[in-house]
């Protein structure tokens, strides 16, 4: 009992910590959200009720937001850990300057995300001096010039992915190498003395001793994309709605201090709907992983 005492007063500061930053401002969003035609100046309302959401889900800019953050979270999640578990394969079976590879792969990651925008701006962005690197080499392989920042959407969407992609995959990189040094050598002996394909040690054995970290890759991978808006913001602006590049994120930051600003019903509407839709993937992808993760 007096052991008990201890280990819950040393949790007591997380708990009030949580609690004070997490539980209470997601119960307070909660309220806000049903709540109608909110004021933070009088701190009253006209009415309780479903308006806020049926107002969000019907504004197109919403359901714009929507649509950029779904293709963003399909299309780099699996990209991007499917790139760096091919990086962490080759890094794992480098001998020299292994650590020097590391480093180097983990920089973007450490680089501030603003920084990394503006170089990519710089990379794909038309000007009227330049039509950017990526053009000029398009254009040496007899490709036409794209104007990828504010050009056609599937341009400008391209580039937020390879964005995405580039500023997530280092962190991923590190991770997966520290899961495949930690898998036991004496599988792949045996594999090797049984004669075993590479291809076959690889989905037989080294894909099953990093499924957990794989798994765990996947779900903060949803979560993070789900929670995009710099990576927007660095590319195109604060004025997203008007780039047609908004993210949900981005969309509850607008409703609250953006050029439509000063609802805080619908931000509050809004962010409960993400997260329901990040809660519902999550336990999703909880269910599928009883099937293919493999704890040891």
């Amino acid at each position: 009992m007096e052991n008990n005492r201890k280990a819950w007063l040393y949790l007591l500061p997380a708990f009030l910590f949580l609690g004070a930053f997490l539980v209470y401002p997601l119960i307070d969003v909660f309220l806000y959200s049903f709540e109608e035609c909110y004021n933070f100046a009088s701190q009253t309302y006209q009415g309780v009720g479903l308006y806020n959401y049926s107002y969000v889900l019907h504004d197109p800019y919403f359901l714009q937001a929507v649509k950029n953050t779904v293709l963003l979270v399909v299309i780099t999640v699996p990209v991007s850990t499917g790139l760096a578990l091919a990086l962490s394969v080759g890094l794992s079976s480098i001998e020299k300057l292994r650590e020097l590879f590391q480093t180097i792969y983990f920089l973007p990651y450490v680089t501030n995300t603003l920084a990394v925008g503006l170089v990519f701006m710089i990379l794909f962005k038309k000007t009227p001096y330049t039509d950017g690197l990526i053009n000029l080499l398009l254009h040496l392989f007899g490709g036409p010039t794209v104007d990828f920042i504010a050009g056609p959407y599937w341009a400008k969407m391209l580039v937020l992915c390879i964005y995405t992609v580039w500023v997530v995959m280092p962190f991923k990189v590190l991770i997966l190498t520290s899961a495949l040094a930690s898998v036991n050598p004496m599988y792949y002996n045996a594999a090797r003395v049984d004669g075993t394909p590479q291809w076959r040690v690889f989905t037989r054995i080294t894909l099953p001793m990093i499924s957990p970290t794989v798994f765990y890759l996947i779900i903060t991978g949803f979560i993070g994309a789900f929670k995009a808006y710099s990576d927007a913001v660095a590319l195109f602006g604060v004025d997203l709605n008007a780039a047609g590049m908004n993210t949900i994120v981005g969309y509850v930051y607008d409703m609250l201090y953006g050029n439509s600003g000063g609802y805080p019903s619908y931000a509050s509407a809004a962010a409960i709907l993400l997260f329901a839709i990040v809660l519902t993937i999550t336990c999703i992808n909880m269910l599928v992983s009883r099937k293919h993760v493999h704890y040891v």
